[in-house]
C-alpha cells in the first residue's frame, strides 16, 4: 500500500503517540502533472504484477468492480479522494479520527487544484460522522450485497462549523 502511495504521489499521514501508530489515512491527490501520474502508474504495474499472481481472478474482479462503482459516484471535477482512514481500536474515541479529518480538510482548503474530497464507506454509522465535517451523501448504492455510501465534501462548504 505504501509503495503504491509513493509511486502515485498519494498523501499518507499517520498520528503517533510514543512511537505507536494511533491512526492513519491515505489520500489520492489531484493530478496536476499527467506525466508524473503515468510514470508512477507504470512503476506501480511493475511492483503489483507479482501480487496479481497471488490473488484469485474472482478477488481481482471484485476489487475492480468495487472501484468502478465508487469512482463513478465521485464528481467529475478535480478533487482529493480519501482511500482509507483508520484508527487503532484502543485509540478510538480519543479524537484521532477527527484530527486526521481536520488535517485533510485543511490540506484541501489550501490546494488550488482541488475542489473537495470524495470518499466511500460501507458503514452507515460513518455517514453521520462525515456529515458533521461537511460531507454530503452523493450516492447510496450496493455492490455485491454490500451497501456503499459515496460522499463528497465541497471545498469552502460547512467545514468551519465542523466539530472542534
Amino acid at each position: 500500500m505504501f509503495d503504491k502511495s509513493f509511486l502515485l504521489h498519494e498523501e499518507v499521514l499517520g498520528l503517533f503517540e510514543n512511537e505507536k501508530l494511533l491512526g492513519a489515512y491515505v489520500v489520492e491527490k489531484p493530478h496536476a502533472n499527467k506525466l508524473q501520474s503515468i510514470r508512477g502508474g507504470l512503476f506501480l504495474i511493475g511492483r503489483v504484477l507479482p501480487l496479481l499472481f497471488l490473488l484469485s481472478w474472482q478477488t481481482l474482479r471484485l476489487l475492480n468492480g468495487y472501484m468502478r462503482v465508487t469512482r463513478s459516484a465521485a464528481p467529475t471535477w478535480t478533487h482529493h479522494y480519501l482511500i482509507l482512514i483508520g484508527v487503532e481500536p484502543e485509540s478510538q474515541g480519543r479524537g484521532v479520527g477527527k484530527a486526521l479529518l481536520k488535517h485533510l480538510l485543511n490540506t484541501v482548503s489550501t490546494d488550488q487544484n482541488s475542489l473537495g474530497v470524495a470518499l466511500d464507506t460501507e458503514n452507515k454509522v460513518n455517514v453521520n460522522i462525515y456529515r458533521r465535517f461537511g460531507f454530503a451523501l452523493s450516492r447510496e448504492t450496493e455492490f455485491n450485497y454490500l451497501p456503499v455510501y459515496c460522499m463528497f465534501y465541497q471545498k469552502n462548504s460547512s467545514y468551519m462549523s465542523a466539530p472542534n
